[in-house]
C-alpha cells in the first residue's frame, strides 16, 4: 500500500506550488531591462537603451505558436492605441523560427511595429532565459521591467497598466 501525504501537507504544497506559478506570471517586480540589441527585419538595430522615455511591450513570440497568433491583433490594436502618447512595441521571433515566415507573418498581416529576429537566442537568454511564448514584458520610461507575462496577457488589465505608466513622469 502507498502511504499518502496527509491533506494538511498535500494542500500547503499545493498552495505553494500556485502561490510560485502566480509571481513567475504576475510579473517580477522592477527590475532593469536587459540591455540588448534587437536585429529588426529590415537589418537595422534598436537597442534596450532606446526604449528609455517610452513605455514599452517587449513580446516574444514564434509564428507556429498559437497563443502568439491569436494575440498579435490585440498587440496591434494596443499599439495603435497608445503610440502617439508614447508607447512602442517589440515583437522578437524566438531563434527556432524561420526568418521568412517571420517576414512572411510580419508583411501579411501589415505590423505597425518594429519586429526583430533572434537568431542566436541570446536576446531570449538575457531577459530571464525564455523558453516560453508568448513571453511578454512592460517596460516603463526609465528602463525598468514592471509587469511579466506569461500566455496571452488580460489586454483590459495590459491597458489600464500602460495608461499609468504613460501618465507617470
Amino acid at each position: 500500500m502507498i502511504p499518502k501525504h496527509p491533506p494538511p501537507r498535500r494542500a500547503a504544497l499545493v498552495g505553494l506550488a500556485a502561490l510560485v506559478i502566480t509571481a513567475t506570471i504576475a510579473g517580477c517586480g522592477q527590475s532593469a531591462a536587459p540591455e540588448s540589441t534587437f536585429v529588426l527585419l529590415d537589418g537595422s538595430t534598436t537597442t534596450t537603451a532606446d526604449m528609455k522615455g517610452k513605455v514599452t511591450l517587449v513580446n516574444f513570440w514564434a509564428t507556429s505558436c498559437t497563443t502568439c497568433v491569436a494575440e498579435m491583433p490585440h498587440i496591434v490594436s494596443t499599439y495603435d492605441k497608445y503610440k502617439a502618447k508614447g508607447y512602442d512595441t517589440i515583437a522578437v521571433a524566438m531563434s527556432y523560427d524561420s526568418p521568412s515566415y517571420v517576414v512572411n507573418f510580419a508583411q501579411t498581416r501589415k505590423l505597425p511595429f518594429k519586429v526583430a529576429i533572434d537568431n542566436t537566442g541570446k536576446v531570449a537568454e538575457a531577459w530571464g532565459d525564455v523558453k516560453l511564448t508568448p513571453t511578454t514584458y512592460i517596460v516603463d520610461k526609465q528602463g525598468q521591467i514592471v509587469k511579466k507575462y506569461v500566455g496571452a496577457p488580460n489586454f483590459d488589465e495590459l491597458h489600464k497598466l500602460i495608461e499609468k505608466l504613460l501618465a507617470a513622469a
